[in-house]
This record gives structure tokens, sequence and C-alpha cells, in this order.
């Protein structure tokens, strides 16, 4: 069965390719990117492709506009893909990108996630709300914590809002990716060097860039994206599978061995 499916953040990376995949596949679809330049170069490769079914609008998730003005769509599911990452350590991160990524990572997908679950309940609509999380939603390495802070937060918050609206037929999934190679790593990875300084902090900047450089050169840095682009085409309209959705089967395991050993950890 065909939906009509709402995505946030499709201006690029996954879900600008997810969008054109589950467009081809017969859905309908409002792809949906922060900034003009880049609703632009999506309408015109949408065009290209002959794509009839997949509608591109501008959405800056802190424009009240922007917000009230998509939330008047009516659709089968909402994808919360939007996002951006702040990268450095958490005990000297200025607060205020603190609170900024959780502005955009947390705050405004639940107010638009909200809006929709207000108009499904009072429609009797059977709908699905799908965020995307990350690996990180589930373990936290050093010099990411504040980013993946945001990805445990919608963990818990797709968790609550799951048992809260399972009575009215409304279904949540989380997506994890890992860093596969889209770019979204490698600029997170820059963030930190805006505001890090060897003589006001006392985390070594040149450390830490070669922490993440040595990190993204790695092979497990440089994953073909296409895997998970596939996996997203099938799982965001389904009408069943995984609540937690990890990829590749590898990252996986290995969270989930992470997770036991934290049982085990001493300080």
């Amino acid at each position: 069965m065909t939906k009509t499916i709402l995505i946030t953040g499709a201006g690029s990376g996954f879900a600008e390719a997810a969008a054109i995949g589950m467009a081809q596949a017969g859905h309908t679809i409002i792809a949906t990117a922060q900034i003009s330049p880049q609703v632009a170069a999506l309408r015109e490769k949408v065009a290209r492709l002959g794509l009839d079914n997949l509608r591109v609008e501008k959405l800056d998730l802190t424009d009240p506009y922007d917000m009230a003005f998509i939330e008047t769509f009516d659709i089968d599911v909402l994808w919360n893909n939007a996002g951006y990452g702040e990268s450095g350590p958490v005990s000297e991160i200025p607060m205020d990108l603190v609170r900024k990524n959780y502005e955009i990572n947390v705050f405004k997908p639940l107010e638009l996630t909200q809006a929709f679950i207000r108009k499904w309940v009072a429609q009797g609509r059977k709908a699905k709300i799908v965020f995307t999380s990350s690996m990180g939603g589930l373990f936290t390495p050093a010099g990411w914590g504040t980013y993946v802070s945001t990805k445990h937060a919608l963990e818990s918050i797709s968790e609550a809002i799951a048992q809260e609206v399972a009575p009215f037929g409304i279904k949540v999934q989380t997506i994890n990716p890992r860093a596969y190679y889209t770019g979204y790593n490698e600029t997170m990875a820059d963030t930190a060097f805006r505001w890090l300084d060897a003589e006001r902090n006392f985390t070594d900047p040149v450390e830490l860039r070669a922490t993440f450089d040595a990190l993204l050169a790695s092979p497990m840095g440089h994953m073909d994206a296409q895997e998970m682009i596939d996996r997203m085409i099938a799982i965001v309209p389904a009408d069943t599978g995984k609540v937690r959705n990890v990829s590749p089967k590898a990252v996986e395991d290995m969270l989930k061995e992470a997770q036991a050993a934290a049982w085990d950890a001493e300080i």
C-alpha cells in the first residue's frame, strides 16, 4: 500500500536519496529542506527524474511560519530526519551550543511530532512516526557527547511516544545508522574547532583533531551509504518491522556488547 510521507532534512544525504527511492517505489513524498538553495536544487533533480509524486518544500524547524505550513499536510508517515551535530568535549563545550543542538535535534522534532499526533488522533487515523537516531543513540564515544546525547534523548522520547499512541493505531520506529560516508560526520568533526582554544581549554585541540582524523579515515568511517539508504527506503513506509533499526549488523552486535559491558564498568 502506498503512503504519503513527510521527511524533514531531506536536502542532502540519506534522506534525499531515500526520498527519491521511495517516490520511485510509488509513494507520495513531501521532502523538506532547511534552506532555499537546497529546495531549488532538489526540485530541479526531481524534475529531471520526472517524479510528479515528490514535492519539495522549505522547512526550517526554527521558523514558526514554516512549521505552521508543514503541519497543514495530510500524511501517513512523519520521518523526523533533520538534525545537526556539535562535537568536542562535553566538559568544556559552550552551553549555548548544547542548547542549540537540543533545540534542532530534540525539541523541534518533538513539537512537529506532537502536532501530527493531535491531528491523527482527532481524525482517527492510523499513522507512523520515524526518528533518525544514530548508533550514537545507544553508546557515547568521547568527543561526540553533545550530539549523541540528543540521540539518546530521541531514543527515550520515541519509546515513550510509542507506548502513549499505540492505542490510537500510531506506530513509532527509530533508524540508527553508523558513520556512513555522507559528509555529515566530517563536517560535525569541524565544529569543535570554532571554539576550542589551547590557551583557554584543557582539551588539546591538536590531539582531538588527530583523534577525529584517525576515526574518519578508518574503513568504518567510510562505509558506502547506499546500504543504509536501501534500508531506509524499505523501513520508513512499512507497516511492520523492528522498532529499532541499526545498520549494519556488525554495529548492532557491537552496540549490544557495549551496553552489556556498561553494567560491569567501574570507576
